[in-house]
């Protein structure tokens, strides 16, 4: 009799912990919506290094999690959804980008507020947006931007 009780002991704790399992991956990857936040949407060119589960930023602190990204077929962009804090009400006229933490840092979603006085409804789309930009891209234009200048300035006639 000891040794079943045991087995259901040890079957509870299992289930506890797979149960527990669930409710933290429901919280951390969208798939559960969060009471205290409003969902919003944004359309980038390029969403390289963002994943479900990143950070949306308002002055460098965390106000909201990407909470999904699917590629708009006819445009060819990547949509993002956003869940924001509810205390958190942006100008219809912000913008949000995707920024870096450094050379070596992961990235996040930045938000720009605007100056309007109209706000952002639950379900919105945030027009003004800037993608990921490539740190190889930008060297590489570094590196041919001064070639091409100086082959520019010799054809040009006096």
């Amino acid at each position: 009799m000891a040794e079943n009780a045991t087995e259901v002991a040890a079957g509870g704790v299992v289930l506890a912990a797979a149960v527990a399992f669930l409710v933290y991956a429901a919280q951390h990857t969208g798939w559960g919506e969060d009471p205290g936040t409003y969902p919003l949407k944004a359309s980038f060119r390029s969403v390289e290094g963002i994943t479900v589960g990143s950070d949306v930023r308002l002055a460098g602190v965390k106000v909201g999690t990407v909470t999904s990204l699917t590629l708009n077929p006819k445009t060819f962009y990547a949509d993002a959804g956003i869940a924001l804090q509810k205390d958190v009400q942006l100008p219809d006229d912000s913008a949000i980008l995707i920024s870096s933490e450094g050379l070596l840092g992961g990235n996040f979603v930045e938000l720009v507020p605007g100056g309007s006085s109209v706000n952002l409804e639950s379900g919105a789309e945030i027009e003004d947006t800037q993608g990921a930009v490539s740190l190889i891209s930008l060297m590489m234009k570094f590196v041919g931007g001064g070639g091409a200048e100086g082959s520019a300035g010799s054809d040009a006639t006096p």
